[in-house]
């Protein structure tokens, strides 16, 4: 079996006195899409954080394309090739369209995103070329925040709360191209609550609650277990 394109084990994180993650593990394999789900405050963005760097874990393990990142700077993980959508799409507001996706442009050995290749995957954002950042609905944001993420070539594509707050067309149309993504073999975390999506798309998945994974399946599995959902999602 593959080395995992990204390992995360028994890691442990807290903001100030408050530990909010309990030896939480999880691995994504060369080209595999997993999910991270759970309910709000459950510890998701937390891991996402502590694999970016961002709340640093205080124990535990994080291994990327073979080499231990716990520790180091934000900036140094990033630029390993792990290419993060954050929740809240954080895109630079009086920027262009344009200038949104060079700005974090990152030529890499065997990257192939491009520009033009950004505009062929999201062609709305194409035509909204020009346009400041804070001109665009919540979608063409969250698809711009994904543009922007591809051009760093990643190795590795996050995304925090991929379709939150958005309408089920802009969300259906996310799906696709995530799908799209994974036909390419780029390894995906996804956070998200959108299950029925979720398991069309995704190979695994790992439920987190209070700062602990608490089940982990295959898309099969997790569609043989709607208890697990309820109990988890409340869905």
């Amino acid at each position: 079996m593959a080395e995992p394109v990204l390992e995360v084990g028994e890691i442990e994180t807290c903001y100030g006195l408050s530990q909010v993650l309990f030896g939480v593990s999880l691995a994504i394999a060369p080209g595999e899409m997993v999910t991270l789900m759970g309910r709000n405050g459950m510890g998701k963005t937390t891991t996402v954080r502590s694999i970016m760097g961002l709340t640093p874990a205080r124990a535990g393990r994080i291994r990327f394309r073979g080499d231990d990142i716990r520790g180091l700077p934000a900036y140094k993980i990033a630029q390993r090739g792990i290419g993060l959508v954050p929740e809240g799409r954080q895109i630079f507001p009086n920027l262009s369209v344009r200038e949104n996706l060079v700005a974090t442009a990152v030529a890499r050995d065997g990257g192939e995103w491009t520009l033009d290749k950004v505009y062929a995957l999201f062609p709305r954002l194409a035509e909204r070329d020009s346009s400041m950042g804070n001109q665009l609905s919540g979608g063409e944001q969250q698809m711009l925040a994904v543009g922007r993420a591809l051009m760093t070539n990643p190795h590795l594509l996050i995304l925090d709360e991929a379709t939150e707050g958005l309408a089920p067309l802009i969300r259906a149309e996310i799906w696709r191209c995530l799908a799209r993504l994974k036909e390419t073999g780029l390894s995906i975390l996804v956070i998200d609550k959108n299950v029925g999506a979720l398991m069309k798309v995704a190979d695994r998945h790992f439920f987190i609650e209070r700062g602990r994974v608490v089940w982990t399946g295959s898309s099969p599995e997790l569609a043989a277990a709607p208890d697990v959902q309820h109990r988890y999602l409340g869905v």
